[in-house]
């Protein structure tokens, strides 16, 4: 069975993490079954844009190998990151930034090197109609127009804040959120007008936004980079779930999400 959390900012927040982390150290977790495949608990760290797809792969996995479940966080990806350097137990690791993931590589945390499996571009999501008519990133500096951006210490952020550089827009946001999630949350409680977004999360939301595609977007696409942890402790696990993920049956669950290949 799927298990997933997503959590808030903050020490409180660190704490839950590594109290996710910890269900991976059970009885459960143990490292393979007795024929040699997988088993127990594989727990994943996962950046808040893969929370779809990445579901989707953890109920394929679990069908593939009975007797496993995978235990998934998501959240921002630096949050996630901070998690795994201050001793979160985890399996697997999967940003959506190489800059992310090298918080974790430069504390030799990984078990060999990220390999990357997706990219994704931003899109501006409105609410349904697009009712403020908003056509480009221009448009997100118009007077009175409530928009949302993801913490610039986010992947999110930090690619939105390189495409609005490259259309030459400055915008004061009404809020930053710490995940791409939150921030698309924020307009369908229409709470905001508008958010720099994920593409594959304005995909994901259905008919409750509308998006709107931006050509700078190309100069602003994010990596997605995943890695097996070095002290997992599920690790033949952990290594399957990679495997999936990079197989083509990940690219092509992947792909229905819109995540580009990599």
């Amino acid at each position: 069975m799927i298990r997933s959390a997503r959590r808030a900012a903050g020490p409180a927040a660190l704490a839950l993490l590594t109290a996710l982390g910890l269900t991976a150290c059970s009885p459960s977790s143990s490292p393979a079954s007795g024929d040699g495949g997988p088993s127990g608990t594989v727990t994943v760290f996962a950046a808040a844009s893969l929370e779809e797809s990445f579901t989707a792969l953890g109920e394929r996995f679990e069908k593939e190998h009975p007797g496993t479940e995978v235990t998934f966080n998501f959240n921002g990806s630096d949050s996630l990151a901070a998690g795994i350097v201050g001793g979160a137990p985890a399996d697997v690791f999967a940003a959506a930034s190489p800059a992310t993931m090298k918080r974790v590589t430069d504390e030799k945390l990984t078990a060999g090197d990220p390999v990357t499996f997706a990219r994704n571009r931003l899109a501006i999501a409105t609410a349904p109609g697009n009712p403020h008519g908003v056509g480009s990133l221009k448009d997100l500096a118009a007077p009175g127009l409530k928009v949302v951006l993801c913490d610039e210490t986010v992947p999110c952020g930090a690619a939105a804040r390189k495409a609005l550089t490259a259309a030459g827009v400055e915008v004061t946001p009404a809020s930053y959120e710490q995940d791409v999630k939150s921030a698309l949350t924020k307009v369908r409680l229409d709470e905001a007008d508008a958010a720099v977004v994920y593409r594959t999360d304005v995909s994901a939301a259905g008919d409750k936004v509308d998006g709107v595609d931006f050509p700078e977007a190309a100069q602003a696409v994010n990596d997605y980079p995943v890695a097996l942890l070095e002290h997992a402790p599920n690790a033949s696990a952990a290594r399957a779930f990679v495997a999936l993920v990079t197989s083509p049956e990940g690219q092509k669950v992947l792909g229905k999400a819109g995540f580009l290949a990599p």
